[in-house]
Formats: structure tokens, C-alpha cells, sequence
């Protein structure tokens, strides 16, 4: 039987450690980015083309079985130019929703996920109006890109509205703007979780995150939360999953205020606070995103232990 051969849109880490996960399956890559220098290459052959380049999407599609992600700012009409020639997972609309925090956070509202409130942005006055509803400290942000502290402005007074605006202004007319309203959170945690293409729902323990300027730095596994909020966050997980009909892992990361849980965002793939379930877990969730775009059974997501991940971007944390 041909190994069947998984095409990866991205050549990053997170498509390098699919593939090393895929190896002992038997699977073959192929991966697509427009960097030569894509970690990626370093496991499997890379394609380098613009992710808008049909003529060379559609030779990927010819070479590879099905096609996922390894970052959700590939763009939507790249997914469904590649969907038309050979199964995506997870689907584009999924990938377009979460690509646009207006979409997500309406979606999020509609499901009954609680979340801190928000409001699209279209000028400098309705900045200005929705900063008095909402009160401050808030955060302005782009409604698409940015990512890891990226734009964004945090208003903590009447005087950042003019500097927030003339930071982000620009941008209304090419990513658009949304206006949250800030969380003084106690602690903030992921659920990882995949879903096949049966349906079937899996989650790993919830895990407690730290960041440092936007990055995340630690992750620890489990998070000590009451039943009550643990069974509460796989919940939305699940609804989340079951509404996009989403296929393979992704993240849904929340603020935890007390008794409450209130949803931040969700991203459509890996997830760095998922690492530590290479060692840590029965099945790893690169080993499990592959198994649900390919329609294999997923795998045991219970722990092997306590688990803490320290995310070193180029120098050891403080």
C-alpha cells in the first residue's frame, strides 16, 4: 500500500513536529510556505510559493492526499481554492471564522459561550463612545492578523484614545477593528481538544498558561480548576467543535475570574500549550490531528502524569 502523503500549509514548528509525529505512522509530507528557510524543510520536502499562488496550489493539491495547517493566517481563499481539488481539514469556513475576531466572537455570543464584552470599531467616535460603555482599562486590536502581543493598544485613559487610534486608525479599512473590554483575570487556561471526522470528541486535561509580554512561557497540565469550571470548559470545546463541524486539534483559550470562565479566543490547529502531551499523554495532539484529518480513530488523551512545557523562543526565560 502507498504511504499516504499529508500536505501541510506552513512550514513551521508546528508542521515540523506533525511530521515527526507522522513518521512512526508511516505518512509522507508535503509542505507549502513562502520562507526557503521554513524550519519544516528540515523533515520534509517544501514547496516555496506564496500562499495566493494558484498555479502552484494546485500542484501541491496533485502530490498530497489531504491538506491541513500548521498557522491560521493562511488565507481562507487559498483553502477553498485547495478544497475544490482535495479534502481540507479543518474546513475553511472554520479557518475564517477564527482568522477574524468579530466572526469568533460572535460565534462565541451565539453558542452562549460567555465571554468579556466587544464591539466593532468603524471610526474614531465610536472608539470614543465604546471606551465610556465599556470602561477602562480596554484593548483595541485588529479584528485580523496580529498575533502574540501584535496589534494591539490597551487604553488605560481618555488621552490613549487619540494615540490608539492613530496607532490602529489605518487599519480599519484593510484588517478592521474590534474593541474588548479588559478581564483582570486570575489565571488563564487552554482546552486542547480534537474532533474526528465521525464526530467523535476528545480533550486533554485543561492546561493552566503564563505569558510574558503577550508570549506564552509556561503551560502546566492539569490545571487545579473545580469540576464544575473543568466540565464548563470542555463544554464550549465540544459546541465550539461541533458548530464549525470541526475536523482535527485546536484550542480554545479562556480567562478564569473567580467562579467564571469567560472565552478569549480559539486558534484552528496545534497549540503551543499542547506540547507537552508529546510526553506527557497517551497520544500526542500531533499524532491525533493527523489521525482525524486522515479518519483514523483518535487516541487516548488521558495523562501519563504531571506535565509542565516552558516555551524557549531563542533565550531561556526570566
Amino acid at each position: 500500500m502507498t504511504p499516504r502523503t499529508v500536505g501541510i500549509l506552513g512550514g513551521g514548528q508546528l508542521a515540523r513536529m506533525m511530521v515527526l509525529a507522522g513518521a512512526p505512522m508511516g505518512l509522507r509530507f508535503e509542505l507549502f510556505d513562502p520562507a526557503a528557510d521554513a524550519c519544516g524543510a528540515q523533515v520534509a520536502p517544501l514547496q516555496v510559493a506564496a500562499f495566493e499562488d494558484e498555479a502552484a496550489l494546485a500542484a501541491f493539491a496533485a502530490r498530497v492526499d489531504v491538506v491541513t495547517f500548521d498557522f491560521e493566517n493562511v488565507p481562507a481563499r487559498s483553502a477553498k481554492f485547495l478544497a475544490e481539488r482535495v479534502p481540507v481539514y479543518p474546513n475553511p469556513d472554520a479557518l475564517a471564522v477564527a482568522q477574524d475576531r468579530l466572526s469568533e466572537k460572535t460565534l462565541f455570543q451565539s453558542l452562549g459561550i460567555p465571554l468579556p464584552p466587544f464591539a466593532d470599531i468603524r471610526s474614531r467616535d465610536e472608539l470614543a463612545a465604546k471606551v465610556a460603555e465599556f470602561g477602562m482599562p480596554c484593548i483595541v486590536k485588529t479584528r485580523r492578523l496580529g498575533y502574540d502581543g501584535k496589534g494591539q493598544f490597551r487604553i488605560r485613559s481618555a488621552a490613549d484614545i487619540d494615540a490608539a487610534w492613530d496607532t490602529l486608525g489605518s487599519q480599519v479599512e484593510k484588517t478592521g477593528l474590534i474593541l474588548e473590554g479588559f478581564v483582570a483575570f486570575d489565571r488563564e487556561v487552554s482546552v486542547v481538544a480534537v474532533r474526528g471526522q465521525d464526530g467523535e470528541f476528545r480533550a486533554w486535561p485543561i492546561t493552566g498558561n503564563w505569558h510574558v509580554n503577550g508570549v506564552l512561557s509556561a503551560s502546566l497540565a492539569p490545571a487545579q480548576l473545580p469540576a464544575l469550571q473543568h466540565e464548563a470548559a470542555i463544554g464550549y470545546a465540544r459546541t465550539l467543535a461541533e458548530r464549525l463541524d470541526y475536523v482535527g486539534v485546536f484550542a480554545l483559550e479562556l480567562f478564569c475570574r473567580g467562579d467564571e470562565l469567560l472565552a478569549n479566543e480559539m486558534a484552528p490547529r496545534v497549540h503551543n500549550s499542547g506540547h507537552w502531551t508529546i510526553e506527557g499523554s497517551e497520544t500526542s495532539q500531533f499524532e491525533n490531528h493527523l489521525r482525524a484529518v486522515l479518519g483514523l480513530p483518535l487516541g487516548d488523551t488521558r495523562m501519563l502524569g504531571h506535565a509542565c512545557m516552558l516555551n524557549w523562543i531563542g533565550q531561556m526565560p526570566d
